[in-house]
């Protein structure tokens, strides 16, 4: 194809190897001229996207399957032939939430079902002395951040849809919006969290990876139609990413890493804020109190940028449990059609998992999921829209 490629991405950490393959010039080393456009919403990534504003995307991974199905939109067939992300997330509360949760906790603060069953003792006092519900924060209703906040809550009996009020805003707004008191917490990505930790309003109270271990992301997605019609250019976008990848993965890389992406039109924050996340080291409270996750945010490193189709039917298996749709075995073959390990192998010249690769979810509560299962993986949850 001809001309320069419109790429669109929200400002976040795990846009890193998007960032950074065009910044340090691996895709004009593939001979692509790539221009980066920043927005501020999901909607307008996905709109830009499918009516082709956007050549490819930085995407949540539930919203590439979400157009792909037509849920919530239009109908606009998307594929990932590279993962840009797995992990990443964490859960923010504010001071007085924190305090509340502690005050109620039985465990290690850590362990996930021990915060959800403190969560649910604040609910209910809350309720019982006529105080308005929580509100959270995430950044779209076919978000990771949605399914996670609602995982971990509704395996300590909060009903996320009954008990709590879930509310969109874009990441760049989540702060300001804790520190003016319209929501009581958040789930979002990299660097926001640590903004709010920063700034004083806010605690970390999990890391994704409390709740899953292993969470696909984001993706560089592409219409299906275009990745057809210019396959040698998926390929070479492919190739730039996995080689902005690997430069990420090395630790004597991330201070230069960490400085290109704290440029003003890239996410805008201060570097060594995001070196803290590339790190997996977080500051998790404003007393300075730090945590270290060697799986905070996987950019390249075991395996996490090939496409996992079992990631997708853990996305899909989420929508169904929450109510965006119904449970149709050809709709869960789109979903997990969305992510495509087939293109990113052509592109990369082999076949199979990296290594380290895995597939499992290893989520806290409920049973081993099964993508060939859904059914019985929703059957294991008392909470939840799907019924058999």
């Amino acid at each position: 194809m001809t001309g320069p490629l419109r790429i669109g991405f929200i400002p976040l950490v795990d846009a890193a190897a998007l960032i950074v393959a065009v910044d340090k010039g691996f895709t004009a080393g593939e001979g692509l001229d790539v221009s980066l456009v920043r927005e501020v919403s999901w909607s307008n990534v996905r709109d830009k996207l499918n009516i082709g504003l956007f050549d490819a995307a930085h995407l949540l991974a539930p919203v590439a399957i979400a157009s792909s199905l037509g849920l919530g939109h239009v109908k606009v067939p998307i594929v990932a032939p590279f993962n840009l992300g797995l992990n990443g997330n964490a859960i923010t509360v504010s001071p007085a939430l924190h305090a509340a949760i502690m005050g109620e906790i039985e465990g290690d603060r850590f362990d996930p079902m021990a915060t959800a069953l403190a969560l649910a003792r604040v609910v209910a006092k809350r309720r019982s002395s006529g105080a308005e519900p929580l509100t959270f924060g995430m950044t779209f209703p076919f978000s990771t951040h949605n399914y996670q906040l609602r995982f971990w809550m509704a395996a300590g009996g909060v009903d996320p849809d009954e008990d709590v009020r879930l509310v969109v805003l874009p990441p760049p707004y989540m702060v300001d919006s804790l520190a003016s008191g319209h929501v009581d917490a958040f789930c979002v990505g990299a660097p926001w969290n640590s903004v709010a930790v920063d700034l004083g309003v806010g605690h970390i109270l999990h890391f994704v990876t409390d709740i899953l271990v292993r969470a696909a992301e984001k993706v560089l997605a592409v219409r299906q139609d275009w990745s057809q019609k210019y396959p040698d250019v998926v390929a070479a976008l492919v190739r730039a990413h996995v080689r902005a990848a690997e430069f990420i993965e090395e630790p004597q890389n991330r201070a230069e890493v960490a400085r290109i992406l704290s440029a003003p039109e890239r996410i805008g924050v201060d570097a060594e804020v995001i070196q803290r996340t590339l790190d997996g080291r977080l500051k998790i409270s404003p007393d300075g109190g730090l945590r270290e996750s060697g799986r905070y945010l996987l950019v390249g490193r075991e395996g996490a940028a090939r496409p996992d189709p079992a990631q997708a039917a853990w996305l899909y298996a989420q929508m169904v449990r929450w109510g965006q749709t119904a449970m149709k075995p050809d709709a869960l073959r789109i979903a997990m059609g969305v992510f495509r390990p087939d293109l990113y192998d052509a592109a990369v010249g082999h076949q199979g998992k990296a290594a380290g690769a895995s597939a499992a979810i290893g989520a806290f509560a409920g049973p081993a999921f099964n993508p060939d299962d859904i059914a019985g993986h929703l059957a294991a949850f008392r909470i939840g829209h799907w019924k058999p």
